[in-house]
This record gives C-alpha cells, sequence and structure tokens, in this order.
C-alpha cells in the first residue's frame, strides 16, 4: 500500500486504480477471499494501510501469440542467438508471462536462466541475442554503450515507392 492508497476502503481502492473489473467483481473478490491483506481475508469495508501487501488471486489467460516457433540458431557457452517471430514479446510485460522469447526458451529447451542483450518490440521479428550468465550480459551492455555494436531494423514492403518521396 503506498501514501496515495492509504485510508481507502480495499474496494474502493480497486475499483478507483485498477478499472478494468466493475465494482461489484472487486466486492465479490474480497468476500471470496481472492483479494487478501497481508494475505488474511478481510471484510469489504476494510480501510487500507500504508506498507500493507495487497494481493489479488485470479485466473487470466494469456492473449495468444503467433504459432511460429523461436528458432534457435546458434547455441554457444556464454551466448545464445535465436529468430524471434513477431507478435511475441521478449519477456514477461502486460498480459504475457509465459507467451514470451523468455518463457518458450524455458519451456522448450529447459535454457534459464536467460539475459536479453537488447530488445525487439512485440511486433518485430529478428535476430536475438542473449547471454546465458551476468558476466557476458554486462560485457555486451560496456560494448554497446561504447558504440561497438549496432542494431538494425530493416523493412521488407511490397509494392512502389511514390517518386515524390
Amino acid at each position: 500500500v503506498n501514501k496515495r492508497w492509504e485510508g481507502k476502503t480495499i474496494v474502493g481502492l480497486f475499483a478507483e486504480e485498477f478499472r478494468g473489473r466493475s465494482r461489484d467483481y472487486y466486492v465479490s473478490a474480497v468476500k471470496c477471499g481472492r483479494i487478501q491483506v497481508d494475505g488474511e481475508n478481510i471484510p469489504v469495508s476494510y480501510i487500507v494501510k500504508r506498507c500493507q501487501k495487497i494481493s489479488h488471486f485470479l485466473h487470466r489467460h494469456e492473449p495468444p501469440v503467433m504459432a511460429w516457433d523461436v528458432e534457435v540458431l546458434q547455441n554457444e557457452p556464454d551466448v545464445l542467438t535465436v529468430c524471434k517471430p513477431a507478435s511475441v514479446p521478449v519477456h514477461p510485460c502486460g498480459q504475457y508471462r509465459k507467451n514470451t522469447v523468455l518463457g518458450i526458451l524455458q519451456a522448450e529447451y529447459g535454457l534459464a536462466p536467460l539475459y536479453p542483450i537488447h530488445r525487439l518490440d512485440r511486433l518485430v521479428s529478428g535476430l536475438l541475442i542473449m547471454a546465458k550468465n551476468p558476466a557476458k550480459a554486462d560485457i555486451f551492455r560496456q560494448h554497446i554503450e561504447a558504440g561497438l555494436v549496432q542494431k538494425q531494423y530493416v523493412a521488407k514492403v511490397v509494392g512502389v515507392f511514390p517518386d515524390a518521396e
């Protein structure tokens, strides 16, 4: 519980801060124990206090990603290079936890932990380089900061561009 949330009822806090669900949903979630404070069930009129831990347990389905595989191109002792398909985020973010490059590589190939050297936006496909240990990741970071490594985007298009542009 941060300072801004202090003094609000648990249902009021969720209804104001997390508007993706209705107030009735939050009332129901508190009553059946899906929303707890410090690991305890609480009444819907509960007033939250600073530094408490609020937990919201729910079952979610991740949005689907394209069915293309994350292809391992090169697997060296300290570095892994893969072909990232479009629609797959690199790491857990937003609604994605398992349908990510890191999640797929761990589930399908047992490759973890991995340290992405760079990332590509979710909708972008391309080569992705990952270190297999923090020391190698730090070396890559230093090379990127020094300008020794660069990322390049190439777009494949269909059609003809107008002469005036």
